[in-house]
């Protein structure tokens, strides 16, 4: 009877002993007795959630710079962001030890810099630990040599939605892992990770909107005679946090614009006068036309129209 069992037990010891009603000789009692050994297997159904704080931000040159924060007096402006991750046992047994990965899109592109900036993570209850790599220099502002049209270009050339995801080849991704201790059935278990993201870096990319795909996955050790239930419930789990761009240049961008504006309006406004100019619209010879058509009509007044028979 399994309900019995603590799920503390390790192995099962079934000893068997036989008797005969006659008198055996003591020589030959040695193997009356057997004793089997059973190893127990833990089964248990091991899932994951997880929740993202914020779960979307506004950047942008307009965007106040109280809306983000600072670290020792340093040039970047961070978006602070904090995930909760909750791994559950639904059971049958106590879940004798797991691990969970977590692996966030690091880069906008192969070669860029690292956006994220890993402050700590915390287990509750303090029955696990989790490491992961922080990056050495978290401020990075790319240096781009740009001039005013590169940049007015670059304003209108904001194109949709960039996506993130680990799973895509070519994306690099921060990944981070924690080892749990013991999950009784129906039992969970809160990891939360506090980090920075380096908004000076998204500035420099051309999509209106960055969409991130956080996973997580919390996996069982096979030697501690772990067994997933099957068709249980999921062990891995996705969040989505998304970095909307304001849409709004610079403010010597807007003059830059409205000037180019001018500048080109007075362009085709002469350039369509001159075109006239050539075609002759200007040297037409109105009075003379004008005159023409008057004398015209007066010779019409004055004629007698005479009816014949």
């Amino acid at each position: 009877d399994t309900s019995h069992l603590s799920g503390e037990e390790e192995v099962l010891s079934f000893i068997i002993t036989a008797q005969s009603g006659n008198v055996e000789r003591s020589e030959s009692l040695h193997d009356n007795t057997l004793t089997l050994m059973v190893p127990l297997m833990h089964e248990v159904d091991s899932s994951i959630t997880g929740i993202m704080s914020p779960t979307s931000f506004v950047y942008g040159e307009s965007v106040d710079a109280s809306n983000f924060i600072q670290l020792d007096d340093l040039e970047c402006h961070f978006q602070p962001l904090n995930i909760t991750l909750q791994v559950y046992n639904t059971g049958p047994s106590t879940l004798p030890g797991s691990s969970v990965s977590i692996a966030f899109p690091n880069r906008l592109s192969p070669g860029g810099a690292e956006m994220f900036h890993v402050q700590e993570m915390v287990v509750s209850q303090e029955k696990g630990n989790c490491s992961f790599q922080k990056n050495p220099t978290p401020c990075i502002i790319p240096q781009e040599q740009e001039n005013i049209f590169h940049t007015i270009f670059a304003f209108f050339t904001k194109s949709g939605r960039k996506v993130l995801d680990c799973e895509k080849q070519g994306i690099s991704c921060l990944t981070m892992h924690c080892n749990l201790s013991a999950l009784a059935k129906e039992e969970s278990r809160t990891i939360d990770i506090y980090m920075l993201l380096n908004t000076e870096i998204l500035k420099k990319d051309s999509s209106s909107v960055i969409q991130f795909m956080t996973r997580a996955k919390v996996k069982v050790d096979p030697a501690l005679r772990v067994v997933e239930i099957a068709n249980g419930n999921p062990e891995e789990m996705m969040v989505v946090f998304e970095a909307l761009h304001n849409l709004e240049p610079r403010g010597y961008v807007v003059g830059w614009i409205i000037a180019i504006s001018l500048l080109v309006g007075i362009l085709i406004f002469l350039l369509l006068a001159v075109l006239l100019w050539k075609m002759g619209f200007f040297r037409r010879r109105y009075k003379e036309i004008i005159e023409a058509e008057k004398n015209r009509k007066e010779n019409e007044d004055g004629w007698d129209w005479v009816q014949k028979n």
